[in-house]
């Protein structure tokens, strides 16, 4: 009874070092440890101080943390500053927090048995009566059986965000919402569209320069995910018909330029025929005279190119379709649909094999060159192609395993919405949208895209000094996300365009506010981008995860699957191993990260392991599974998709 009570110091220390370093720790262990799991009071106090910082949404860094104690009179109690610095160099890596969060708990269970010992042999010395005893050791007892909490989800299948609908242009953001309210969808889905429709206008005809050497093309690729029956149909339909109609205005415009091209060619040509005829019909004195006006006459006939009738928007489009179409357009359109088959079209179905360089060209702006025997060589300098789709969940599983979609990055390019499916819950008769709303809409989309495609040359766009500084406030947030621990780790191809399509947001933002191309992108239109940013950051995260992005994540629900199948409410390394697919595990080491994560998010807690008696094969390491996992009736259902 008075030998120091069970605790692991290091252990303590590893788990706060790890919270300091890694907010990711703080989610996953904010939960499932107290502050009076932890045997040294300073401990104790600074878990509890980033427990309470990390519910505020504020920093837990060691300076931020360090800052807020001090100003509370508190850094003494921890240790102070040099302390914080010293838990953090303990820590080699903090992706074994979960291990070390389970010796802490552990001993804390420990000490808690140890404490009811201690008052069960006072009230034994005391004269109390032998019930009264006992009921008082049950109760004693009970409050001493650990709680276990609800697992927490293994990713991030949390509520997404709704479109920020603030952040776009007036006239732009009125028009989301009405066409919302009078389809009865979510608002994400004519939010991600709308952005399609400015990107049809801007793209290839503005670029931004963040810094010397780094422009974005203002193009992007938005991929809405609803189930069948969502009037995907009718959201595309109300925010995409200004842009055939102002494509039918450039036609119009165009006419006359091209009737006028093909008189001038016709006639060339024949000025061409007749000067090569006159060539060879010359006596010889005049026929080197001859054939020199002749070649300088088909020279002229040649160069005089017929433009093709513009055209802004396709919809079913192969590669091969789509470069032909870049190639007459002058390297831009739009490829905009409530469907989502030309996924499958890039993924061989007409050709038998993908073909996604024009797809990958046209949103990173790379030369193209595409030469075929039947037809002449295509070039084109910077493609600007724009991708906008909705399409069905199932869709969204599909992609990622068709051939070259994650590996050659065209994945990566895309922001994803996955919006809260409205139907079933809709309001019938939702008022049409406002006739004013629609013709601020239809008149300023047109006069971006007429105004844009007057322009020779793209038209460069700057950011002021204050944008160029949020700028690199994005880049440095993001960069320790992408390591191989961090927020975005698996998903790393994704997050390293995030603050490219961030720049390309605000640069359409910036069009749609001023319908030109005249002034600097300010700071306030960066902030604006990076809220639209973060949105399609948490969306990426549940589209990535559905698509099986993180395979720790997935060997996770496997693990999960068998726990549930099987009733089992205790198990060992050694009886899990035997249960596996060996394809999937080939080794029981492989196992690790899966139970790792398990035991993290509160699915199963491992066993102490026993004192290891004589020689002999050690004992197979065991855990516990949560009592809800296996229940008839389970409570406790990790997602959706955990039988993958």
């Amino acid at each position: 009874m008075d030998r120091t009570a069970p605790h692991d110091q290091a252990a303590e220390q590893a788990v706060l070092g790890a919270a300091l370093l890694d907010p990711a720790v703080l989610a996953d262990l904010g939960q499932r440890l107290a502050a009076g799991d932890f045997y040294r009071p300073a401990h104790a106090e600074l878990w509890r101080t980033l427990v309470a910082l990390h519910h505020a949404d504020r920093p837990t860094d060691a300076v931020t943390v360090a800052a807020y104690l001090a100003e509370a009179g508190d850094l003494g109690k921890v240790g102070g500053a040099a302390y914080l610095h010293t838990l953090i160099a303990s820590v080699p890596t903090t992706a074994n927090a979960g291990y070390y969060a389970a010796i802490v708990e552990n001993h804390a269970r420990r000490r808690k048995v140890a404490d009811v010992g201690r008052r069960l042999t006072q009230l034994a010395s005391a004269d109390a009566d032998t019930a009264e005893l006992l009921a008082a050791s049950r109760a004693m007892l009970t409050d001493a059986e650990p709680a276990w909490p609800a697992p927490i989800p293994l990713t991030a299948r949390h509520q997404a965000p709704r479109f920020p609908v603030d952040a776009l242009p007036g006239w732009v953001a009125d028009m989301v919402s009405a066409v919302a309210e009078f389809t009865q969808t979510p608002v994400d889905a004519a939010g991600c569209i709308a952005l399609a429709a400015l990107s049809t206008a801007a793209g290839g005809r503005a670029l931004v320069e963040i810094r010397a050497g780094w422009r974005e093309p203002c193009n992007l690729f938005t991929v809405v995910v609803l189930p069948p029956g969502s009037r995907k149909s009718a959201v595309f339909a109300a925010l995409i018909r200004p842009l055939l109609d102002a494509e039918r205005a450039l036609k119009e415009r165009t006419a006359p330029l091209i009737v006028e091209a093909e008189l001038a060619h016709r006639v060339a040509g024949k000025a061409a025929e007749k000067a090569a005829n006159a060539a060879a019909n010359a006596d010889p004195g005049a026929r080197d005279r001859l054939l020199a006006e002749a070649t300088a006459a088909a020279m002229s006939a040649e160069v005089i190119a017929i433009p093709k009738p513009p055209q802004l928007v396709a919809d079913d489009v192969t590669s091969e379709q789509a470069a032909s179409l870049l190639a007459e357009q002058g390297g831009r359109l739009a490829v905009l649909s409530p469907e989502g088959g030309i996924f499958a079209t890039l993924a061989g179905r007409y050709s038998g094999a993908p073909n996604l360089e024009v797809f990958l060209k046209g949103h990173a702006g790379d030369m193209l060159r595409v030469d075929r025997r039947s037809r002449p060589a295509e070039h084109i300098d910077s493609p600007a192609l724009t991708l906008g789709l909705a399409v069905q969940p199932e869709v969204l599983r599909d992609i990622a395993q068709m051939p070259g979609f994650r590996g050659k990055g065209l994945l990566a390019r895309i922001l994803f919405s996955l919006p809260e499916n409205t139907v079933g819950r809709r309001t019938p008769g939702a008022r049409s949208v406002p006739t004013e709303v629609a013709h601020a809409y239809t008149r300023d989309l047109g006069d971006l895209v007429l105004g844009l495609a007057a322009l020779r040359e793209p038209a460069v766009i700057p950011l002021t000094a204050e944008a160029d500084a949020a700028v690199l406030a994005i880049e440095c947030d993001v960069e320790p996300k992408l390591c191989a621990i961090g927020a975005w780790g698996h998903i790393v191809d994704w997050g390293s365009k995030y603050t490219g399509a961030v720049v390309r947001i605000a640069g359409l933002l910036h069009l749609g506010d001023h319908l030109n191309t005249d002034k600097p992108i300010d700071a306030g239109t960066i902030n604006r981008a990076e809220a639209i940013g973060r949105y399609f950051a948490d969306h990426a995260l549940l589209a990535f995860d559905d698509m099986g992005a993180d395979p720790t994540v997935e060997d996770a629900r496997y693990v999960l699957a068998w726990i549930e199948r099987t009733a089992t409410g205790r198990f060992t390394k050694r009886e899990l191993f035997s249960a596996v697919a060996r394809g999937r595990f080939p080794k029981a080491g492989d196992l690790d990260p899966a139970l790792n994560l398990l035991q993290a998010h509160g699915y199963i807690r491992a066993e102490p392991v026993p004192v290891r008696a004589g020689s002999g094969r050690p004992p197979s390491p065991a855990w516990l599974a949560h009592p809800d996992l296996t229940r008839p009736t389970a409570t406790v259902r990790p997602l959706s998709a955990v039988a993958r």
